[in-house]
């Protein structure tokens, strides 16, 4: 078993990431995506290259049982409807009560009132772990953010504050990606570099992002702190690696996902990502 919830350097921090992957490759763990339709087949495919096994299950008449099997539930609120907030207030319950973690991606939560009040509810039922971006993690934290739909215009650096306080307020572990991205359960936290320009400009790679920080939620349920940094992690190196290569977004999307595939767990050591 890997270090737990004491606080560790990086050194210490980086090892019990690649402890988690090397348990991600040999355990391939059930993630269940109630996710938007724009994500859902990268997010497959990117589970896949990770090593987890995607299931895409939604209907509020299975996702709830499904749940109770899972190693973890993804919850993205990209394309909401009525139908799909039950089913999603349901399987979070439903995940919740049987011990299995689950992982909240806040999709331009700030941008109508539905979607607040959708978010709100799920903030009710306790995350493991938020991830988003700056602008989303700056609103849900009640401040006034820059952010336009699905779009960042906050540096992660103005973000800090507000992801220390939701993880306070709400017993979770945020996770901000941007530029730089930042971890943190409201006492420890970390800085991960690394990526690329590209990211961005690929469709759904953070929703993709958000079903891998499930994964490894599913293998790090003592300490979803560590699982949400090698997640950040896992796609810090593999960004870095395709964008190098990479002739534009349309070869950057599939040298990425090559690039998941290819990474071994020990990258999580050898790359000096953590600050």
């Amino acid at each position: 078993m890997a270090e737990s919830s004491i606080d560790l350097d990086t050194a210490d921090l980086a090892r019990a990431c690649q402890d988690r992957y090397t348990a991600l490759r040999q355990d391939a763990p059930l993630v269940q995506c109630l996710t938007n339709f724009v994500s859902m087949n990268i997010a497959a495919n990117v589970l896949l290259a990770i090593g987890a096994s995607p299931a895409m299950v939604h209907a509020t008449e299975e996702a709830p049982e499904f749940a109770r099997m899972a190693g973890a539930v993804v919850v993205n609120i990209g394309t909401l409807s009525a139908p799909w907030l039950e089913s999603m207030l349901l399987t979070a319950a439903s995940a919740r009560q049987a011990g299995v973690p689950w992982v909240l991606d806040p999709v331009a939560h700030h941008a109508t009132a539905f979607r607040r009040d959708a978010v709100r509810q799920l903030l009710a039922l306790q995350p493991t772990i938020v991830r988003g971006n700056a602008s989303e993690i700056i609103a849900l934290a009640g401040g006034h953010s820059a952010g336009k739909g699905v779009d960042a215009r906050d540096a992660v650096a103005q973000a800090e504050q507000s992801a220390r306080a939701i993880a306070a307020a709400h017993g979770t572990v945020v996770a901000v990606t941007g530029e730089t991205d930042y971890v943190t359960d409201g006492q420890r936290s970390v800085h991960i570099t690394g990526g690329s320009p590209m990211m961005p400009r690929v469709t759904a790679t953070g929703c993709a992002l958000t079903a891998v920080v499930g994964a490894f939620a599913a293998v790090s349920k003592d300490d979803p702190y560590i699982a949400a940094v090698a997640a950040l992690s896992c796609f810090a190196i593999a960004g870095e690696r395709a964008g190098a290569l990479a002739e534009g977004p349309g070869s950057f999307a599939w040298r990425f996902l090559d690039a998941l595939a290819a990474l071994e767990p020990d990258s999580l050591t050898r790359a000096s990502l953590l600050r």
